[in-house]
């Protein structure tokens, strides 16, 4: 079974830097783009960061490249999202994903609140 378990998100001042993990199991890493996503209030969902293990790269959204950071483990069962110099507007709800741009499974998501 496929599953993707976010934490890591919270209430931080803008300037601040949070990181959120994705726990990952019932699938390879290998074989499948990991994504981020994020939905603010009273929009939809976007496309954060993704990452490919077996192409070894990394993609960002315009609005976050340069201040978010996508990586994975050794053992290749977490994703993570180091998020600094946070704004309000990153403010949402974050999700994990398996594929991207477009996933077939995702995480329940984890809420990021930034303060100005």
């Amino acid at each position: 079974e496929v599953q993707l378990v976010e934490s890591g998100g919270g209430l931080v001042q803008a300037g601040g830097s949070l990181r959120l993990s994705c726990a990952a199991s019932g699938f390879s890493f290998d074989d499948h783009v990991i994504g981020w996503f994020r939905q603010a209030p009273g929009q939809e969902r976007e496309g954060v960061a993704c990452f490919s293990r077996f192409q070894g790269r990394a993609y960002y959204a315009d609005s976050v490249k340069g201040r978010f950071t996508i990586s994975s483990d050794n053992a290749k069962t977490t994703v993570y999202l180091q998020m600094n110099s946070l704004k309000p507007e990153d403010t949402g709800v974050y999700y994990c994903a398996r594929g991207c741009p477009d996933p077939d499974y995702w995480g329940k998501g984890t809420l990021v609140t930034v303060s100005s």
